[in-house]
């Protein structure tokens, strides 16, 4: 089977994982963000085959993204079952939960140390790109940059072990929203991330962390036990990786 990654060839959107480096890391990169995005729902069976076919390389590839997102706690490799998108219990929930809360409150304590007038930019500029991704209805993309500038921000914080802890974290809860968020499906990050940053800005350790739980406190305020909303379908998820191979290349091939 063909290795080259060729219908991965595209710009990146800003703020969105790389889609450079190894295979691997190419189709881990589109796993990863599409459970950010909550395209994929709880419980999706993740079929080496069809993957495979979708991101046109070998299942060996396909196999060492998955293991890298189940250490990442968003997969879960089932022996002689094959994989799945992770599909936490409620008390697996309320854990997860509260190890972000710790997480977020060492980092927001950090980044106010240690943010640089570079990356308040940074994040300001993620937060206005989140906003418009709401207001022109791409709800998957502002999810993402919502989840993203939790990351950036632990970047901030300058602490390799709290950034690598955090980005299992985001993911893990995007898992948890996607499969419990309440219908109203309401989303407020946007000021509550200005208010944040300026907070962070203006050095104050106190009112930032207090911010950043009220935060929190929103997001698991929405939950519930009953809906799911992403897709269980790998082709329709990764419709756009099948649309930019069927695109024909230089020579009048498809790719």
């Amino acid at each position: 089977m063909n290795e080259q990654l060729q219908p991965l060839k595209k710009q990146p959107r800003a703020g969105k994982s790389s889609r450079s480096g190894t295979q691997d890391d190419v189709v881990y990169a589109h796993i990863f963000d599409a459970i950010l995005e909550q395209r994929l729902a709880p419980g999706t069976k993740l079929s080496e085959e069809a993957l495979g076919e979708i991101f046109g390389v070998s299942r060996t590839i396909i196999r060492r993204a998955l293991s890298r997102l189940a250490h990442e706690g968003v997969v879960l490799l089932r022996p002689n079952r094959g994989a799945v998108v992770a599909s936490p219990s409620v008390e697996e929930a309320r854990q997860i939960f509260y190890a972000r809360r710790m997480v977020e409150r060492a980092i927001t304590e950090l980044a106010v140390q240690h943010a640089t007038a570079e990356q308040l930019a940074e994040l300001r500029q993620m937060v206005e790109d989140e906003h418009a991704s709401f207001a022109r209805g791409d709800r998957g993309a502002g999810i993402r940059l919502s989840g993203e500038f939790h990351l950036k921000l632990a970047e901030a914080a300058k602490n390799a072990p709290l950034i690598s802890f955090q980005r299992s974290l985001v993911s893990q809860t995007s898992l948890i929203i996607a499969q419990y968020e309440s219908g109203s499906r309401s989303h407020c990050s946007y000021d509550e991330h200005n208010q944040l940053i300026d907070a962070i800005e203006a050095r104050d350790a106190a009112k930032a962390v207090s911010l950043m739980m009220h935060h929190m406190d929103h997001i698991d305020g929405k939950l519930n036990l009953d809906e799911e909303s992403a897709s269980d379908d790998l082709h329709a998820v990764f419709s756009h990786v099948l649309q930019t191979k069927k695109k024909p290349g230089r020579n009048g091939a498809s790719r």
